[in-house]
Parts: C-alpha cells; structure tokens; sequence
C-alpha cells in the first residue's frame, strides 16, 4: 500500500511569534522566496506533494500559487506540485487550466489542482463577484475546467460565466488530463458532490478527533459508486496542522505561539473564542486535529489516521502563523528524513 505524504502552506506572513518573543513579518517578497526554498527541500528530502494556497489578505504572502510553484518546479525533480486550494469561485478556469498546464510543462507533468470555495471572501469583491452566487459559481466553473481539462476544443454554455463554443484552450498539459481535486472542511454536501463528479477529494481537519472524518469518506464513496465509479479506488487525503521537531516537548513549546497567533486573528474576525493552552493540549492529543511532536509521535499519528480513515494522502500543513524559516525548514527536513520512513515500512505490505 502507498500512502503518500507531503505538505500544504497559506505562505503566512504575519508577525513571527516564538516562545522567545515577537519579530517582525518578513516582507512577502522574502517570505515567497523561502517557500520556494522550502519546496526544494521538500523535495530532497522525499515528500510526494507540496500544495499552496490562494489568499488575498495583508498576513499571506501568496496571492498566485501557480507563479511561486512555476518558480519552484525548475529546482526539483519528483514532488508533484499543487493549489491548496485554487478559489476557484473568483477564478476564470480556461486561466487556472492555461496557468497550471504552463506548470505541468515545467514540471514534466508534475502539476495538480486543488479546487475549493475557500475559507476567506476577500477574492469575490476583489474580482466583482456576488456572494450571494457563492455556490452556484463554484459549481459551474468547475464544470467548465472539468470540460477544459478533457477536451481541447470547449465547448460549453454557463449562466454565470459566458459560454465557449469550440474554442480551444491552450497550452495542453502534459499529462493526458491534470489531476482535479475538490478540497472541502468536511460538509456532507461536498463529499457527496466530490464523489458523484469521480474527483478526488481533500479534507481539512482543524480541529477535533480526525476520526469523525469516517463518515465523510464513507459519503463520498457511496455517491461515487452510485454513478458507477470505483469508489474504492478514488483517492482521498486530508491536510492538518501541525509541527515536528526533534521532541515532543520541543514541537509542543515551539508551535503553541504561532498556533494561538494565528487562531486569534481568525476569533476576533469570525466571533471564535480565544485560543487557550487547555484548547492547544486537547488538540495535540492523540485524539487531536494538531500533528505535533518527534518524528516517532507524527508517525504514529499519520498511520492511524491512515488507517482510520482509508486515505491515501497525507500532508501536513505547516506553518500555521508565521515561525522562523529555520524551524520550517528543520520541521520538512525531519518530515521527509524520519517520519516519511516509519509510514513507508509500516504500509509496504499492507
């Protein structure tokens, strides 16, 4: 059994907490060349898939993930390189196909797409767009790259979005169609839609026991076996937070700063109450959404997640908030050197 494992990042920007205090944010221009850094080393270090994320805020530093992996597509050789996620909603898909094609040609056919709605609104004013079509948006111009992506001459009629009649788009990728996947928080109606389209599908587990995920994967399955898809055989992954370090009291110290920094920003937006250390400990429990601690303690977790949930994908998202790109760069190098090895061997004859 192979179970891949990689890693996803919003490209954070903001103030840098440690537990020895608080730093300035980088300018987004540093920022973006260290996530180009640290998909190099991701790299070299034997991950499968490295995902970025598309915001539009002051605290990211990426706002075009296809241009920083297009940067880092150059420097490596096997790591597939993918959106997390492509607000597809606020996106023409003919240029996210066009953007990601250019990719896959740099990366001799190492591109990917993550599609979701996406968890901030910023792009919809931004772009001219009505949240009131929030889903009906999404459901249309991922019909549209669904098309694209199959055929090279489109034709297709929207509402929303004007219709092509047999045009084609350009360039091709060069893989025969890109790999498409729908990102999702967990809600039934994104598993259930996920799997009658074939897609495979991402879940973002935040918070909580990653367990209660079951149910979704069982979802999915189900509506892709109803439109006659193997549902066995789609691919089902999940991104979470979490940190490594050498120890567990180590991870545990370095992370809770930038963890609650991050989560704050979000409460006093979204009406959330305050990050506690009581909220911090439950989650890095191993009944946690959080992924931290030695290589052997994220290992572990990893393969009962696995196992749990029948995924076959695993990325850890890291930083949430911003940390010292040295400690990033340590946390991918201990990922990839240590923990990658321990989920191997446990699933090379499952």
């Amino acid at each position: 059994m192979k179970v891949e494992l990689g890693l996803t990042s919003f490209g954070d920007n903001q103030e840098i907490y440690t537990e020895n205090g608080q730093f300035p944010a980088l300018s987004n221009a540093e920022r973006i060349r260290d996530i180009v850094e640290e998909i190099k080393l991701a790299d070299q270090v034997g991950l499968d898939v490295y995902g970025l994320g598309e915001h539009h805020r002051p605290d990211y530093a990426v706002s075009d993930p296809g241009t920083v992996l297009a940067a880092a597509a150059t420097m490596t050789h096997h790591i597939k390189l993918s959106s997390a996620v492509t607000v597809l909603s606020s996106d023409d898909p003919v240029r996210v196909y066009q953007q990601f094609a250019t990719l896959d040609g740099l990366s001799k056919g190492r591109a990917e797409i993550m599609a979701g709605r996406g968890s901030f609104i910023e792009s919809f004013p931004l772009f001219g767009y009505d949240l009131n079509h929030y889903q009906q948006l999404f459901d249309e111009k991922l019909d549209l790259l669904m098309t694209i992506n199959r055929n090279e001459v489109v034709h297709w009629e929207g509402q929303l979005r004007p219709s092509i009649n047999g045009l084609g788009v350009y360039p091709r990728a060069v893989q025969d169609e890109l790999p498409i996947w729908l990102a999702t928080g967990g809600t039934p109606e994104s598993s259930i839609r996920a799997g009658q389209l074939g897609l495979p599908i991402v879940y973002a587990i935040i918070g909580g026991n990653p367990k209660r995920f079951a149910r979704n994967v069982a979802m999915y399955r189900a509506a892709a076996e109803s439109q006659g898809y193997d549902g066995k055989a789609l691919q089902v992954a999940t991104h979470s937070w979490g940190y490594i370090a050498e120890t567990d009291e180590q991870a545990q110290r370095a992370f809770y700063r930038p963890t609650e920094q991050h989560h704050n920003v979000l409460a006093k937006e979204r009406g959330w109450p305050s990050f506690t250390i009581e909220h911090y400990q439950r989650e890095i429990s191993s009944n946690g959404a959080l992924y931290v601690g030695s290589p052997e303690t994220v290992a572990q977790k990893i393969i009962d997640t696995v196992e749990a949930l029948g995924i076959t994908r695993f990325m850890l998202h890291l930083p949430i908030g911003s940390m010292p790109h040295e400690r990033i760069m340590n946390s991918i190098r201990l990922l990839g050197e240590q923990v990658k090895p321990i989920v191997d061997k446990y699933f090379e004859d499952k």
